[in-house]
């Protein structure tokens, strides 16, 4: 039928085991790859791509069901998946292939399943939801206003103003910053000859993320000084709220436009036009 999904793609969910002792695992991640109907890799490199654990709340309740948890290793896990999946193909596969045949990891990764879909990235961004974010019962309401909420939101409004597959999803600053950065723009784009990059922030979150992004601003115009910047925040900016008005001043000084999320649809009205 020709609303059936197009793409044949399959996934691991990545397990962490901080006492390898004890089977008792959580899931802190998604590995999806393309492949062919037949089930073969895709005549041109398949795309790969990971998501792993990123929120201060996820982070948190990971501490709260592994109290042992080695937090540093999690936080630099991203950049070695990225490191490996950006090897060659035959140096790719073997390194999955060893991480499904061992059980003597503290990363594991699930047995592999196949998944139709139309998007790569929105696939990817709802296989996370449902293996790794926490089910709506244990959120109480909390999942609202971190980043992914934010993303899944602004993700549907560029779908609805016919700009997202116009847009380049999830790139590394690495090049910008130093080697091994994990973090990744959500959203980038080129209006004419002006490089422009569209990151969500929490505002009621943890400000440190709001100083990475202005630090990697000031790294990225260093080398690109006619990038534009833009930061999706879940509401407006409060002049009664301290920590909103720092990341206002902080953002303010790099020039980076904000944009809350209910004015999100008339920024992508505008940027629609300027991409055409």
């Amino acid at each position: 039928m020709a609303d059936e999904p197009k793409n044949m793609l399959r996934y691991r969910v990545v397990r962490y085991l901080p006492n390898i002792a004890r089977d008792e695992w959580v899931n802190i991640g998604v590995l999806l790859e393309e492949i062919n109907g037949d089930g073969s890799h895709a005549a041109r490199t398949p795309r790969r791509a990971v998501r792993l654990l990123e929120e201060p709340t996820e982070m948190r309740r990971l501490r709260r069901i592994h109290p042992e948890a080695d937090e540093e290793f999690l936080r630099v896990l991203p950049a070695e998946f990225d490191a490996r999946l950006r090897g060659s193909a035959p140096d790719v596969s073997t390194y999955l292939e060893k991480m499904d045949q061992t059980l003597s990891n503290a990363v594991q990764f699930s047995p592999l399943k196949a998944v139709l879909a139309d998007d790569f990235d929105f696939e990817l961004e709802r296989l996370y939801r449902e293996q790794v974010t926490p089910p709506a019962a244990a959120r109480a309401g909390l999942i609202e206003n971190t980043r992914a909420w934010i993303r899944t939101r602004l993700n549907d409004v560029f779908r609805t103003h016919k700009i997202l597959d116009r847009l380049e999803r999830s790139l590394r600053v690495e090049g910008y910053t130093q080697p091994g950065d994990p973090l990744r723009i959500d959203y980038g784009y080129r209006a004419g000859s002006v490089p422009g990059f569209v990151h969500t922030v929490a505002l009621n979150r943890e400000p440190s993320a709001a100083k990475v992004l202005a630090y990697t601003v000031e790294a990225i115009r260093k080398k690109t000084a006619r990038a534009e910047f833009t930061a999706i925040t879940e509401v407006e900016p409060s002049k009664e709220n301290p920590r909103h008005q720092f990341i206002a001043r902080l953002f303010g000084e790099q020039n980076i436009a904000i944009v809350p999320l209910p004015l999100a649809a008339k920024f992508a009205d505008s940027l629609r036009l300027r991409l055409a």
